[in-house]
């Protein structure tokens, strides 16, 4: 799963706009973010079985699993809870519920592609195994791409040509990178480092997108009467 959680980040947005989409874009790529951090550091590793991409080796249940991903959702939304009300004194909890779902999304996305541990050290893996059928993943992998992508050009309106131009090529590049990695399978596990500075440029593409395309104010206004803002 890829663009699938993109499009959690995308979908986000039309949610709540008062969101930034590069915090919704972190939220929902932060398991595969702290997986090249703790292959780096040890403490996960995934041994890869050369023609057979499918099977390899995987240890990443301190990122991936659904206890620890449980986790990282709470401590992510609470942090972001705390930050925006030290800030502005005023804010709403359905931000941070927002960006709970966000992270958490990333176990049950990733299980539909592929399995993942219930919790570290725990020998049952669940998962569908869509990326064994090509076909199936980009009717349903892609159409909820697609839909996703509608829904935030819709709720959003290019501010400058930044928000069109910055905006397509990159969608598009993703959406390649999505149909090679099915076809070919994921990068091999020493392109770790690789992978952390595709997932971090993808975050501060999303953070500059925020600005080149603001969310429409009828969005927002009516975010605010759902809130009672």
């Amino acid at each position: 799963m890829l663009v699938g959680h993109f499009a959690v980040a995308f979908a986000g947005k039309r949610i709540e706009p008062s969101l930034s989409l590069g915090t919704l874009t972190l939220a929902s790529m932060f398991a595969d973010i702290l997986w090249p951090v703790f292959s780096i550091a040890g403490i996960e590793y995934v041994a890869s079985k050369p023609g057979d991409w499918r099977n390899n080796v995987l240890d990443m249940s301190f990122s991936h699993s659904l206890l620890m991903d449980t986790i990282w959702a709470a401590l992510f939304a609470g942090i972001y809870f705390l930050w925006r009300r030290y800030r502005s004194r005023e804010h709403s909890p359905r931000a941070s519920l927002l960006l709970f779902a966000a992270v958490l999304s990333h176990w049950f996305l990733d299980s539909v592609s592929h399995k993942h541990a219930l919790a570290p050290g725990a020998r049952i893996h669940f998962g569908l195994g869509l990326w064994n059928h090509f076909a199936a993943t980009v009717i349903v992998e892609g159409g909820f791409w697609l839909f996703a992508i509608i829904l935030y050009v819709r709720a959003t309106r290019p501010k400058n040509r930044a928000g069109v131009y910055a905006f397509w090529p990159v969608v598009a590049f993703l959406t390649y990178v999505w149909i090679a990695n099915i076809r070919k399978g994921p990068p091999p596990p020493e392109a770790v480092i690789g992978s952390l500075i595709f997932f971090l440029l993808i975050v501060l593409w999303a953070y500059w997108m925020n600005r080149a395309r603001p969310a429409h104010e009828n969005i927002t206004y009516q975010a605010k009467l759902t809130t009672g803002g």
